[in-house]
């Protein structure tokens, strides 16, 4: 059976030899070559070309990629606390805000300290003197010796001094008789210091002399009459039946009603 196949493939081989010499014999196909650049470009090479083709197609572009770095990863440890800096200018002020609400109601205070119950908001004294009066010192303590008004004993008689209970702002006045031919000059003090003065010069006859004002005193402070001594001899005038020198004093309105 061997040799049966051997003789049907050589037959087959020289029916086809007879076939291909019957025909005329072609010459391959060449591809002519078209120019595709400009005279002073080079030519492209086929692959450069193919792949320039393939990345302009979207189907053939490669992604892009962007690298994400994870910061805590970079992150060291946190630094020392550096120094405090300079302070800025000042800014501009700004506007006045809107009113808040009222704040919620305060506690209750403490009670106050107990007041005086006979302690009367009124003050006066009208004082006088009936002996006249000579200087023999550089300063001279008046006192006197008529009570007029002395309204709860403000006005010590012994000492010739008003003492304050009451705070609060006072009316004060001083009058006075001089002596001929003798200087007059007195003192209105305030605790220790003067603070107004009445002053008649020598004259061969005698006058009325007055002064007056107002003090705002604090409880506990004094207000008398003291005489100044100058060159010249410093004389008041009074009589035993009459009364020249006279002293007076009143509240007109007390610190707290």
């Amino acid at each position: 059976m061997s040799a049966a196949f051997l003789v049907l493939l050589v037959s087959t081989a020289n029916i086809g030899a007879l076939l291909g010499e019957g025909q005329p014999r072609r010459e391959p196909r060449r591809l002519s070559c078209v120019r595709c650049c400009r005279p002073s470009e080079q030519p492209v090479p086929m692959a450069s070309s193919r792949y320039t083709r393939m990345s302009n197609d979207p189907a053939y572009s490669l992604p892009k990629v962007q690298p994400t770095i994870d910061i805590t990863i970079l992150k060291g440890e946190k630094g020392e606390m550096g120094e405090k800096g300079y302070p800025g200018a000042v800014g501009k002020e700004g506007e006045r805000g809107l009113r808040g609400f009222n704040g919620r109601k305060g506690q209750k205070g403490q009670p106050g300290p107990q007041g005086h119950s006979c302690k009367q908001l009124y003050a006066a004294f009208s004082v006088g003197r009936r002996k006249p009066l000579h200087s023999s010192d550089y300063f001279q303590h008046v006192t006197f010796d008529t009570e007029f008004v002395n309204l709860y004993k403000h006005f010590n008689m012994f000492s010739g001094k008003f003492f304050c209970y009451v705070p609060g702002v006072y009316y004060f006045s001083l009058n006075v008789h001089t002596w001929n031919f003798k200087e007059t000059y007195l003192h209105l003090m305030k605790n220790e210091k003067e603070v107004a003065i009445l002053y008649a010069q020598p004259s061969d006859r005698s006058i009325m002399q007055s002064q007056s004002l107002m003090l705002d005193l604090q409880e506990g402070e004094e207000v008398w009459v003291r005489m100044f001594k100058r060159e010249r001899e410093n004389a008041i005038y009074s009589e035993e039946s009459d009364v020249y020198i006279i002293f007076n004093g009143h509240l007109i309105k007390p610190a707290v009603e």
